[in-house]
């Protein structure tokens, strides 16, 4: 079996990997000098600074690390097009490779500022009734934005399918995990799992946000799956020619599906966004029965993997239709098994085609 360089395998050069380093750790040590003159504007502004109370300091640590995210993300993603296995995207249509970098650098703000906001509350625990002097300011201020700068640019620098997947998984774990335990309604689960969304406040903007974003790098998915499988296609690993189209074409109706859903929450209309979460259920279902048959050629642990994930739905189905789970567990499973299986296809994407993968699979 001839081996794939795609783009889920690929890797960067010792001299690419330097370079990205190198700016990474230039781009911090310009962060921290920013962030220790926010932490003194902060401090100034703001008065008697706490990690709890009405404006606590973890609130303002996260919008510094948001920002400098953006610009880290935005960098790092931009100029990673030199690399020789990421010139592909120069060649992509202008509003499309928009669309890309939108997706890449909300995601790396939204984890930025929540992974932030979460450790800075998780300090808080611990240090309850300490108040933040000024120099205390200065140096975690700019501790936290020299860090999340060095950790986004590489992030971004080295964009691929399986970095694209653990990305989405990290941000709609984090995010949805923020979203339940910040909403004001300790209830919700007996109504929905839709029905933290439906409250005007941070709780409802991070899952709704969540749920954009996440649509947004799912249709960016597309763009690297249909690259990468249009490289299996083309050295004979998968047998059907039009798997790149059909699977790409997918997905970007699974992110747009996704994204409405949290565009158009349920208190808002109630039927475009039910319409919203079955046309993304139903594209999944698509893509893991269809794909007996347009992904001939994928290892035969992933066929086996894929069963697992269609029975499972079947039952989560029966077992919801007899009232055996609730609305809420119904959504949550389903949920978590499509966004399981995509984690899973990227895995053996990127080790379709490899001489090691030893199962390319006659699924006939």
């Amino acid at each position: 079996m001839t081996r794939i360089a795609s783009d889920g395998a690929a890797s960067g050069s010792p001299v690419q990997t330097r370079r990205a380093e190198r700016e990474a750790v230039y781009a911090s040590l310009a962060a921290q000098v920013v962030g220790a003159v926010y932490g003194f504007v902060v401090a100034q502004i703001s008065g008697a600074l706490s990690f709890v109370g009405d404006d606590p300091f973890a609130v303002w640590a996260a919008a510094g690390a948001a920002v400098v995210a953006a610009i880290a993300a935005t960098a790092g993603y931009w100029r990673s097009r030199a690399q020789p296995e990421q010139q592909w995207r120069r060649q992509l249509a202008p509003w499309l490779f928009t669309v890309n970098t939108i997706s890449v650098v909300v995601v790396h703000v939204a984890l930025a500022y929540l992974a932030t906001y979460a450790l800075y509350r998780l300090l808080a625990l611990g240090f309850i009734g300490l108040p933040i002097v000024t120099f205390w300011a200065v140096v975690l201020m700019a501790v936290t934005l020299g860090l999340s700068t060095y950790l986004v640019y590489l992030s971004s620098s080295s964009i691929t399918t399986q970095r694209l997947s653990t990305l989405l998984m990290a941000f709609i774990s984090i995010g949805t995990l923020t979203a339940t335990i910040t909403t004001p309604d300790p209830q919700w689960w007996q109504v929905h799992f839709s029905q933290l969304g439906t409250f005007d406040d941070l709780s409802s903007w991070i899952f709704n946000g969540t749920l954009v974003a996440g649509g947004l790098l799912v249709t960016t998915f597309a763009v690297h799956i249909s690259r990468d499988l249009s490289a299996l296609a083309a050295t004979g690993t998968l047998e059907h020619r039009g798997v790149a189209r059909f699977v790409s074409t997918a997905f970007v109706i699974m992110g747009v599906m996704l994204a409405f859903v949290g565009i158009v929450p349920v208190d808002v209309n109630l039927l475009v966004h039910n319409l919203s979460a079955s046309g993304m259920a139903i594209a999944y279902l698509v893509l893991l029965i269809a794909g007996y048959r347009i992904l001939r050629g994928m290892p035969r642990a992933y066929f086996v993997a894929a069963s697992a994930f269609l029975a499972a739905t079947v039952v989560s189905v029966v077992l919801f239709s007899v009232g055996y789970f609730s609305l809420t567990a119904f959504e949550i499973i389903v949920f978590a098994l499509i966004f399981g299986w995509i984690a899973v296809f990227i895995r053996f994407l990127g080790v379709a085609g490899r001489e090691d993968a030893g199962d390319e699979g006659d699924t006939r």
